[in-house]
């Protein structure tokens, strides 16, 4: 490692004493520890926010298995680039003891269906060990035949205690470095502007001292703070900022400012930000944040998503603005999002209780014969398509999870439920 190699490229750690946090996965007795202790690796799926050690950890596991390592990022590799490394992996692996070679794919979220498909081959016949890193859901960006292969193992931001232990370390290794004295006085901004980022705090840190012409360094808060301010008005696809402006951007759009919404949609388009990542946000706010009260909202985003993924970037500015807007000028509730929610726990609370006989499918003899679908009575058969049963466990009689909000949409609901259910559920 040279002079000039970036400080958190100095720090990478070599061995898993060395890194830092992910004590979940790699732990003593910890799932992913065991399984590199005992040789038998599956391919995976790295998945967390940028520098949470996806790369380091891929890079430990080759080294700590000592198996061939072939790295490729997804941004600079197509279809040919793979099956290229593919056969030199399957030769090293014919022609070597040292095991199954691992093959690491960085950003594997940015690979195609098409360059996806072309390691299904080698991962289904055992040819290769595939790590892929990704800082999007796989279960969106990863094809389901190539995700069925692979265990997917989550890495959370660091700590406050692991980016401390971090800094102090970048902290020696610079003063050796550059013949200086450093001084921490207060961390709260570096910590704060990192976002659980190693990377990122490591990358800060010696850009502040290296913007020094003193031989004795002073961190503080304002002197963090006047020195990165530059930095705050990019648009970093893998860091903090990125964050900081997709929340805006679905906040906007969640308290019904259309021009707010539009303005955090143009960043992230003149950021790069990738078109199918705007729209699949716009996707689960029509959801989570509009629902049942108007559902069309629902449908329009994910017109939206389809939309641009077949057209892509500049037209789909146009898209993805129009949908920005609806949403934000749409009638807003979380209802169905907290109904789901509660049910949630009151499954996790409650168990697996019974289906009421009436309820239950009775497609053998003996199953009508001890009560299966005695009881049910045909909705259709009666005034307004509706008779009053009882639908839930009778654990659960009365319990209510869905609660309409003052909407027009829901309000309505509201009335329709209080002409059925009113002495039921107290609607």
């Amino acid at each position: 490692m040279n002079d000039n190699s970036p400080l958190a490229e100095v720090l990478r750690p070599a061995s898993l004493s060395d890194y830092v946090g992910q004590d979940h996965l790699v732990g003593e007795g910890s799932v992913l520890r065991n399984a590199i202790g005992s040789g038998q690796l599956p391919s995976m799926i790295l998945w967390g926010p940028p520098g949470t050690g996806k790369t380091t950890l891929a890079n430990i596991i080759s080294q700590t298995m000592n198996r061939p390592f072939f790295n490729l990022s997804a941004i600079n590799s197509g279809v040919k680039d793979v099956r290229e490394v593919i056969e030199k992996a399957k030769g090293q692996g014919l022609f070597s003891n040292k095991g199954k070679p691992i093959l690491f794919i960085d950003e594997i979220h940015r690979f195609s269906k098409s360059q996806q498909d072309s390691l299904l081959g080698a991962v289904e016949k055992g040819l290769v060990t595939l790590i892929g890193a990704t800082t999007e859901n796989p279960s969106f960006e990863v094809i389901s035949a190539l995700l069925s292969r692979c265990q997917v193992y989550i890495l959370k931001s660091l700590e406050r205690e692991q980016l401390e232990a971090l800094l102090e370390k970048g902290r020696i290794k610079l003063e050796e470095q550059l013949n200086v004295k450093i001084s921490i006085q207060e961390n709260e901004a570096m910590l704060r502007f990192s976002g659980g980022d190693a990377r990122k705090l490591l990358n800060n840190l010696e850009l502040i001292v290296r913007s020094s012409d003193s031989e004795k360094v002073i961190v503080t808060n304002s002197a963090v703070e006047q020195c990165l301010q530059n930095s705050l008005s990019t648009y970093d696809k893998g860091g903090e900022n990125h964050y900081d402006v997709v929340s805006a951007f679905i906040k906007s759009m969640r308290g019904s400012d259309p021009n707010g919404a539009v303005y955090w949609l143009a960043r992230m388009i003149h950021g790069g930000e990738d078109v199918k990542f705007i729209a699949r946000r716009m996707l689960i706010l029509a959801s989570e944040d509009i629902g049942a009260a108007n559902p069309t909202a629902l449908v329009i985003a994910n017109n939206c998503f389809q939309a641009v993924s077949v057209i892509g970037f500049p037209e789909s500015d146009i898209i993805l603005s129009q949908t920005a807007v609806y949403l934000a000028n749409s009638p807003k509730s979380n209802a169905t999002y907290l109904a789901i929610k509660k049910a949630k726990a009151l499954v996790s609370e409650a168990g697996d209780l019974p289906v009421p006989l009436h309820l239950r499918n009775a497609p053998t003899k003996l199953m009508k014969q001890i009560g299966y679908g005695a009881e049910y009575d045909y909705a259709h058969d009666h005034p307004d398509n509706f008779v009053s049963l009882e639908y839930m466990p009778e654990a659960l009689s009365g319990t209510v999870l869905y609660e309409p909000q003052q909407n027009g949409r829901e309000s309505a609901d509201r009335d329709r439920l209080k002409k059925f259910w009113k002495d039921k559920y107290g609607y």
